[in-house]
């Protein structure tokens, strides 16, 4: 397994949570959600660098959370843009020079294990990108403008993206630049990947890997954690 870098955005904010704040500094049993994101990362054997990208009003807050977890290595911290695409592609820009592989990882996918991190960089020694996913349980509608079903894709075939998501940082950051230049807006970096005609293998993620993003997702997350510590 080589060892890879982690960008961590988060430079999100708290309206889908009805907060007045970034929902990653929001408290999740007694540390804040973004404590659980580096903790994580930083217990994985293949991580060796990480880095977050935040708004610069975030900035102080989130570098104090790193500095009380004592971590071996220190976090460095990146300014990011108006959106997650412009944030990542800033994050590619102020990795390492030697950093040939990357793993991005949503903040608010507090609930990660330190295991995905490594298997998803495993997975990089035989693939230019990758995502961590989970089959699909609900049948999944198609419908139009007026809500009406379309049609009732195979569920089979179906799979919910997650993060971590791994890639080759030349080959991203070329993904990038060329997204840049045409205009593409995607909500993730592995549809840079697919746009580019590239591939992108699929690992299996965790169910308890959620996106906290709403009140519920924050109760639920207390719940699994609550369970996982025992």
């Amino acid at each position: 397994m080589f060892p890879v870098h982690v960008l961590i955005p988060a430079a999100g904010s708290g309206r889908r949570m009805g907060r007045d704040r970034n929902k990653v500094l929001l408290e999740l049993l007694g540390q804040p959600i973004i404590a659980w994101t580096i903790k994580a990362a930083a217990q994985a054997e293949a991580v060796v660098w990480i880095g977050v990208v935040c708004q610069a009003g975030d900035r102080p807050a989130l570098e104090a959370i790193a500095q009380g977890l004592n971590l071996s290595e220190p976090v460095t911290f990146i300014d990011g843009g108006t959106t997650r695409q412009e944030s990542v592609f800033k994050g590619l820009q102020a990795l390492p020079p030697e950093a040939t592989r990357v793993l991005i990882h949503d903040g608010a996918r507090c609930l990660v294990t330190p295991d995905l991190f490594d298997r998803c960089a495993a997975a990089l020694d035989a693939c230019p990108g990758l995502i961590a996913a989970v089959p699909v349980k609900d049948t999944i509608k198609m419908v139009d403008a007026d809500q009406r079903v379309e049609t009732t894709p195979d569920r089979q075939r179906l799979w919910a993206a997650q993060t971590p998501q791994g890639f080759d940082v030349a080959q991203l950051k070329q993904c990038h630049r060329q997204g840049l230049e045409l205009g593409w807006s995607v909500t993730d970096d592995a549809a840079l990947f697919e746009k580019c005609d590239l591939p992108v293998q699929v690992v299996p993620g965790e169910e308890t890997n959620l996106k906290v993003t709403t009140p519920m997702d924050l109760a639920i997350a207390e719940f699994i954690l609550k369970q996982r510590l025992g």
